[in-house]
């Protein structure tokens, strides 16, 4: 099916079940002040005396529909002037029950919320969301159907909570800058209020939602009464300092780095962010694992920029910002005399980003990036002489997102990205289209792919593949179901800019499930799916596996969530990757189940265990393996929260590639046992002053059977060859350890200002004592030459709007 038909499809099937629904909106009238309140809690300003109230919230989880009593009702108003929009709002409650754990920024922990959402273009789709604690911490995302909420994404913006006798009261100033919007007359802007009872995860909104179906935007309800009000000039500057002292091994060398970070306004709906000279020295560290499988190990962002208003550039699953600054792309050419030290990242140079969205729906998205040359120091084991060699050439990453929104629920988006390096190196281009599309009824819903990429090796020909992807499915109610298909040819890669792990696959899917939408009995909700998957090549065109399975996932009325699962890999499947040479590798009859079990975080104490095991059965052998994890928390008090981690990982029997002789791959049966331990600690002074510690200690062993095998054409293993673990060039055996420890303290010191310091430790250890006990192995790691690393961060907010009111308010002065 092409996808032309694909989309001819697509219209029939919406326009068979597409109707209109109308549904009744709730309308506030906002009011212009004349002067602004001061944003203290206290609401004793005349200009909330006359101000439309929103109240009368309704819930909608776990129940749909329910009011509060009068002694629990919200009331919030709302004013504005040429500068801002002011909300206050009284909750009331009884105090004592007001959850109000205090957290760093964008953490909910246990805590009473109210949440303030705001729609400029009234279009169901694109939200900015502001969040106030019973603490007085905010948190801040942008949210759409597609991504859901990006928290990554942070305004600055003030707010003041105050207890009383009968509640709390929130008061909050959000600038236009932390707004996109268009010029208008007589806008109406998309309003929702939500009001969080943590005591008993209840929620409530001020315009009505039916959880059953569709998204969550489709439900706001208006603002109504802005007039003459222009969009800022949106020009903020982050300038910063870094100081690092970096000690390994008895060698420290100390850095000082400035630079800033830029957020600039282009037009109303349309800003520019860009890094000048990035500092990434305080991304969290990455928790590596020991990878035993034919994919790369790649890991989650954690560098601001990349992380912070990206939902425009995950459209289509082509974006994975890791890929910048990441390994060297290039290979060695090494004679058998020489050795290569190669970075293990580039260091990028800068980095902006443009994106936007027209009141008519149109999204675009602009992202560039450059990266420095790299090179790789080659020294000769024989005659100690030096050289260089470029590993990576000074490249220009690009993405280009145009992105269509229409019906309030549906979109269709057109992707490319582009890589292109200096000289001969590998170049790429990927190329996607993707449409999303709902009825008006949101009851179905049908998303539709294609991509193609395009490679310019380094030593090879360019390659041209493709890939697509077909889903639809029922998405309202409680009975729900869904098709899918994927398809992936052999030429088919992203991986300059994107992430797939694997290409060549021509998969197809089903899926059914049955849930609740409010309590019945002792539970809040559950859910029930199952799910069937059947597996080929693209080329050749061959069968490769299939699974089948279920779960459960429920919460009782105490707040605790539990659930089970199963998954069965019936018959013979056949993995042609494991060997790393395009031959497959059978094996037969897996089974695995699990459970877990999560208990009321609202509580002091606290815990999460969960447990799962696998068999395989298939004559001859005897793979069982099991996994086991315990996470105890304790909250000791408003301000303190500590969790520690346990888990454990134990496989006995399993089969897979060891290790490579005579051009050809060796397998080994192996028992492998992993152990980790992590602890997290968290003290918030107060919403601006936060002290937080990470600890991580990873520890895997993995020991082969003595004799290994070699793998037949026909998929099954033999020792024929007379392999073992003795003769082999290197050992197959592992022990393998990492331990991180980061120590950070933060103190905003003015709004969107910070002070951060960190220290960070870190071990690593690898080699063949696989059978060395955990006490043994931890003494080894601890033999190992230590990372340290202390670095301060000064980061402070400039706001061009506050810098002109002063000069202005000099120049009056004069």
């Amino acid at each position: 099916m092409n996808l032309r038909s694909i989309t001819l499809f697509s219209c029939l099937v919406l326009g068979i079940i597409n109707s209109l629904v109308a549904q009744d909106k709730k309308s506030l009238q906002i009011k212009r002040s004349s002067e602004a309140p001061k944003i203290d809690g206290i609401l004793d300003e005349a200009l909330w005396e006359d101000a439309d109230i929103a109240t009368n919230f309704i819930s909608f989880r776990p129940e749909i529909g329910k009011q509060r009593p009068k002694e629990e009702r919200t009331e919030i108003k709302m004013t504005y002037d040429n500068q801002a929009i002011y909300i206050a709002a009284y909750l009331y409650d009884d105090p004592t029950k007001i959850m109000k754990q205090l957290t760093s920024r964008d953490n909910f922990g246990q805590s009473d919320f109210l949440g303030i959402i705001i729609n400029p273009n009234n279009d169901a789709q694109n939200d900015t969301e502001f969040f106030v604690f019973g603490s007085g911490q905010q948190a801040d995302a942008l949210a759409s159907p597609t991504i859901g909420e990006d928290f990554g994404w942070n305004a600055v913006w003030q707010s003041a909570v105050k207890i009383v006798d009968d509640g709390w009261i929130v008061e909050v100033k959000i600038p236009y800058r932390c707004i996109r919007f268009t010029d208008q007359e007589d806008p109406v802007w998309g309003i929702q209020f939500h009001r969080h009872f943590r005591r008993e995860r209840s929620q409530y909104t001020w315009n009505p939602i039916d959880p059953t179906k569709g998204n969550i935007g489709i439900y706001h309800g208006e603002l109504k009464g802005l007039q003459n009000i222009t969009p800022p000039v949106r020009l903020n500057l982050y300038p910063f300092a870094t100081g690092i002292v970096n000690d390994f091994d008895g060698d420290t060398d100390t850095d000082l780095n400035f630079g800033m970070d830029v957020k600039y306004g282009i037009t109303d709906n349309f800003t520019l962010d860009a890094t000048l000279v990035p500092d990434f020295s305080q991304a969290g560290f990455d928790n590596v694992t020991l990878n035993l499988g034919p994919f790369e190990q790649t890991f989650s962002e954690q560098r601001q920029f990349f992380t912070e208003g990206v939902d425009l550039f995950s459209k289509g699953n082509l974006f994975f910002s890791r890929r910048i600054g990441g390994r060297p792309s290039g290979e060695l050419s090494l004679s058998d005399d020489e050795e290569a030290n190669v970075p293990r990242e580039v260091k990028v140079l800068n980095a902006i980003k443009v994106s936007g969205r027209t009141k008519n729906g149109l999204g675009i998205g602009i992202f560039n990036a450059i990266t420095e040359k790299t090179e790789a120091s080659i020294t000769n084991t024989e005659t100690g002489e030096q050289r260089k060699e470029v590993v990576e050439p000074f490249a220009n990453y690009n993405v280009l997102v145009v992105d269509q929104l229409f019906n309030g629920n549906s979109s269709v988006s057109l992707i490319n990205t582009n890589v292109m390096r200096e000289g001969n190196f590998r170049d790429a281009n990927v190329t996607g289209l993707v449409t999303n599309l709902q009825n008006k009824r949101n009851t179905y819903n049908i998303v539709a792919e294609a991509k193609m990429s395009n490679v310019n090796h380094q030593f090879e020909a360019s390659e041209t593949g493709y890939s697509s992807f077909f889903y639809i499915g029922k998405s309202h109610g409680k009975f729900r179901y869904s098709f899918d298909h994927s398809f992936a040819d052999t030429k088919y890669d992203i991986n300059d800019l994107g992430l797939i792990l694997r290409n060549n696959y021509n998969n197809f899917g089903a899926d059914v499930s049955y849930r609740i939408f409010e309590p019945k009995g002792n539970l809040n909700n559950y859910r029930i799916n199952a799910y069937i998957n059947y597996r080929n090549l693209a080329n050749p065109g061959v069968f490769t596996g299939t699974n089948f399975g279920a779960e459960y996932n429920a919460q009782n009325k105490g707040l605790n969530n539990y659930g089970f699962w199963f998954d069965m890999e019936p018959g013979k499947q056949y993995d042609y990757f494991e060997s790393r040479d395009g031959r497959y590798f059978i094996y037969e009859n897996i089974a695995s189940a699990g459970g877990y079990y999560s208990s009321n975080y609202n509580k002091k104490f606290a815990y999460d265990i969960s447990a799962n095991s696998y068999k395989i059965f298939e004559d001859g052998r005897d793979l069982f393996g099991y996994n086991l994890s315990l996470s105890p928390r304790f909250r000791f008090n408003d301000k303190f929260l500590t969790i520690y981690s346990f888990n454990l990982n134990m496989s006995n029997g399993s089969r897979g590639y060891a290790t490579e002789a005579d051009d050809q791959p060796i397998f080994g049966e192996r028992n492998r046992q992993r152990l980790t331990n992590t602890i997290s600690a968290n003290y918030t002074f107060n919403p601006f002053n936060t002290l937080s510690l990470t600890f991580r200690h990873y520890w895997d062993t993995v020991n082969y059977d003595y004799e290994l095998f070699t793998l037949l054409d026909n998929g099954l293993l033999t020792t024929d060859s007379g392999y073992t673990v003795d003769n082999v060039e290197e050992s197959p055996n592992i022990n393998f350890s990492t331990w991180n420890i980061d120590l950070s303290y933060s103190w905003q010191f003015a709004p969107g200002s910070f002070l951060t310091a960190l220290y960070r430790n870190q071990l690593f250890n690898s080699d063949t004592l696989s059978k060395d006990s955990y006490s043994e192995s931890l003494n080894t790691l601890f033999e190992q030459p230590i990372q340290h690393t202390l670095s301060v961060r000064l980061q402070y907010f400039l706001d061009f709007n506050g810098i002109k009111s002063v000069f202005q308010g000099k120049n009056s002065a004069s």
